[in-house]
């Protein structure tokens, strides 16, 4: 009997797959999962064959039926609707661009896995897509994806060379299960000889946070920099936090700083209690942003921050010829949280300050926020660094801002 709109939506799934049949070849495969897809089925040249027409409901009884009739007068003329669909894939195959498969890539994979996406597609947008993004994926070789990497290498970040290499290999692994390429040609550059990652323990001594503050607004890297690294040590906050902040989350009045779920690594929003001196800092890149929603607008515009390494780069350019061990932007939170430590702040305020996610029991059941002690902390930390830049001979008004 063939079959109805009315009796396709009464169906129910099954603990296995089942079929039930229209007409003339065509039939319907349910999943257990509620799925629901059409096949056709037909005999050419005495084998039975069968393609598959597409999913219901977006690929409707009559539509499914429509398609049927079209490969029937395939079969009719001697042609296997089965093989004209392969070889249509295949010749699909053969002309994907990176730039194409990208995005199904970054949408079907990356989007589904990661909380925050956004480091995988700067990856892509600022280093993939413009060295081979016009190549069929086909034709992509360890020699195209060695030399988008080893430039991350040249330009000085071997870490984020790693990341690029990571998100490389991803992609042309979907690629191999998407039917595209049959290896891998990012395989043949092992990590170990892209980046080693290391354990990091660099927490930075009073003395050394003296000579990297001093260094810095010594320096001739942009004025937003220098505002940004001495924010980032007072806050403890994550450089993309700031990077992607818009003044309608700073809250003068309330000296409250509020990061919202999407641009915090844990997923949750997170307030950021505002210090007197930190409260000065974000007033002078109010003045610097030049009415831009955003607390650090990029250079020439104001519709977009700041890109990611542009902090790293400027880290790197201030600390040129100091004479105190390498360290990075994200080693300021260590050395604020072991300062803190040493200084008898208890952990779980400091670890709360940091937007940590507390492990293990003890994070389950304590869902304790700690506001007056981090408020508290943070006043103690920023009048605590600037007492260290008290005791060198930089001049404390270029530091020093009262509310």
């Amino acid at each position: 009997m063939p079959l109805t709109d009315t009796a396709i939506k009464a169906l129910k799934p099954k603990t296995t797959r089942y079929t039930v049949t229209d007409e003339k070849g065509l039939v319907l495969e349910v999943f257990p999962t509620g799925g629901m897809l059409w096949h056709y089925r037909y005999r050419l040249n005495g084998k039975q064959e069968r393609v598959t027409l597409g999913r219901y409901p977006a690929l409707s009884l009559k539509l499914a039926r429509a398609q049927r009739d079209e490969r029937a007068t395939q079969v009719a003329l001697g042609q296997s609707p089965a093989k004209q669909k392969q070889l249509a894939k295949v010749a699909a195959a053969d002309e994907t661009t990176v730039s194409e498969f990208a995005e199904r890539f970054f949408n079907e994979v990356v989007a589904k896995d990661r909380r925050n996406p956004s480091s995988p597609r700067r990856y892509l947008d600022k280093s993939i897509l413009p060295a081979i993004g016009t190549k069929v994926v086909r034709d992509v070789t360890t020699e195209d994806v060695r030399a988008i990497i080893w430039k991350k290498k040249d330009e000085g970040f071997d870490a984020a060379a790693g990341e690029l290499r990571g998100v490389l290999r991803r992609m042309f692994d979907y690629a191999i299960t998407a039917g595209l390429v049959t290896t891998n040609p990012v395989l043949a550059l092992p990590m170990r000889h892209v980046h080693k990652a290391k354990s990091r323990e660099r927490a930075l001594s009073p003395e050394e946070i003296r000579v990297f503050l001093k260094a810095a607004f010594e320096s001739n890297i942009r004025r937003q920099f220098k505002v940004a690294l001495h924010l980032i040590l007072l806050t403890m906050v994550r450089k993309s936090e700031l990077l992607m902040a818009r003044w309608e989350h700073v809250d003068f009045e309330q000296a409250e700083w509020h990061i919202p779920a999407e641009h915090s690594k844990t997923g949750k929003p997170h307030i950021v209690f505002l210090s007197r001196q930190a409260i000065g800092l974000f007033k002078e890149l109010h003045a610097l942003a030049g009415g831009s929603d955003f607390v650090m607008p990029g250079r020439g515009t104001l519709t977009k921050p700041f890109a990611h390494n542009s902090i790293n780069t400027a880290l790197k350019i201030a600390l040129a010829g100091q004479a105190i061990p390498a360290f990075t932007v994200h080693d300021l939170r260590r050395s604020a949280s072991t300062l803190l430590h040493e200084n008898g702040w208890p952990s779980d305020a400091v670890e709360k300050a940091l937007n940590h996610t507390i492990g293990g029991v003890r994070g389950v059941y304590n869902r304790a926020e700690y506001a007056p002690q981090r408020r508290e902390m943070l006043q103690f930390w920023s009048d605590y660094v600037e007492q260290v830049m008290r005791t060198g001979q930089v001049i404390l008004g270029r530091f020093r801002h009262v509310a």
